[in-house]
């Protein structure tokens, strides 16, 4: 079920954005078989690996000819390859671009996808927080005065990551529709990070954003855009950007009271306005805050931790978090007003499907008891 359904992805074994892209796809209905390595049979399935979910799992040894040549079969009738391998591995494998469409010119090949398949970086390791480091978005995150915070991993390997890697995997496809051929998407989480960006450089280029972290009015510099302690050690979130919305901040929490108060805007008066709601903020408990300010216009929210969210009310009713095996995890998202999606299953184990998948893509009998025999292929 879901948008992508009848859409057929091959997926090398991987870690980080390319997992998340291919979960992402599964929650849409895409058909992804997971080709593991042979060695990790014998590994049992973990249902905490959330990335992996909604996959089938073959176990070959892509280091035997027979295990690249039973790849490729697969891959023959694939709408999608992804892999997240340094440069140049696929290709001595066997299994590189230029190989696979000679086989099946409609694939869409999603190659390297941190610092680029080209650029002196390119051959090197590196993770998330580097990534986000060259492309300038971790230098914008942190207090005023202290060094960048690494925001999780969400910046490079997911959102820049991940979700660019389906964007360009869904626009492959749809110029496929027209060319009648896949190519090759070359996705750099340095790139992708930076697009994240292009709001803030646009308000660099006009003047409203500085280079000095924290001291800005979307990244905890302005008392209106912030988070505060209450009472019971618990905290809230103000996002009362517009006009109208901070006169009622100012309103409800009691600041306007103040005398002679400066303007919303008045960058030198935010640290002095800070203060002035953490004193307030820390007179109620956060409970005593939400009767007063939800359902406002102020913006404002509860700052939850992860056991808060699943339960609040309105996640709930959206079904925004679900429970599978055991193990708490997002949802699938978007919703669709035609096109319904379903959680799919947990992560299997290493190889747990290899015989079923071969047997679907057409080997014979004798063919899948020589590949079992040989150790190309494992089942679990």
């Amino acid at each position: 079920m879901g948008p992508l359904t009848g859409v057929k992805v091959i997926e090398l074994q991987g870690i980080g954005p390319g997992p998340f892209c291919g979960m992402m796809l599964a929650d849409m209905g895409a058909e992804i078989v997971r080709i593991d390595r042979a060695g990790s049979v014998g590994r049992p399935a973990n249902p905490g690996d959330i990335l992996a979910r909604g996959r089938q799992s073959i176990a070959i040894d892509l280091k035997q000819p027979e295990g690249v040549e039973t790849a490729l079969r697969l891959i023959d009738d694939a709408d999608i390859l992804i892999e997240g391998f340094r440069p140049g591995v696929t290709e001595r494998l066997g299994l590189g671009p230029e190989v696979c469409h000679s086989r099946n010119e409609r694939l869409t090949f999603l190659g390297r996808d941190v610092w680029g398949q080209t650029g002196s970086m390119s051959s090197v390791a590196g993770h998330d927080i580097n990534y986000i480091a060259l492309s300038g978005a971790l230098h914008g995150i942190g207090t005023a005065g202290e060094k960048p915070v690494p925001p999780l991993n969400l910046v490079g390997d997911f959102g820049g990551g991940g979700m660019l890697l389906a964007f360009g995997l869904l626009a492959a496809l749809h110029e496929r529709n027209s060319s009648g051929k896949g190519q090759v998407i070359d996705a750099a989480m340095t790139e992708g990070s930076a697009l994240l960006m292009n709001a803030i450089f646009g308000l660099m280029g006009n003047g409203s954003w500085t280079q000095d972290r924290g001291t800005n009015f979307l990244d905890g510099g302005a008392h209106f855009y912030n988070t505060y302690e209450t009472s019971d050690a618990k905290w809230i979130s103000i996002g009362s950007i517009e006009p109208q919305f901070y006169s009622i901040l100012l309103e409800k929490s009691g600041l306007g009271e103040k005398d002679g108060l400066p303007g919303q805007m008045s960058r030198e008066d935010w640290p002095a306005l800070k203060e002035d709601l953490t004193k307030i903020f820390k007179t109620k408990t956060r409970a005593e805050w939400d009767d007063i300010m939800l359902g406002t216009d102020i913006c404002y929210a509860p700052v939850l931790n992860f056991e808060e969210a699943r339960s609040h009310p309105h996640n709930v009713e959206r079904g925004s978090f679900a429970e599978q095996d055991g193990v708490f995890q997002a949802a699938p998202a978007p919703k669709f007003s035609r096109s319904e999606t379903s959680l799919p299953a947990s992560s299997v184990a290493p190889g747990a499907q290899t015989l079923d998948i071969l047997k679907a893509a057409g080997f014979s009998t004798q063919e899948i008891e020589s590949l079992t025999s040989s150790g190309a292929v494992a089942q679990a």
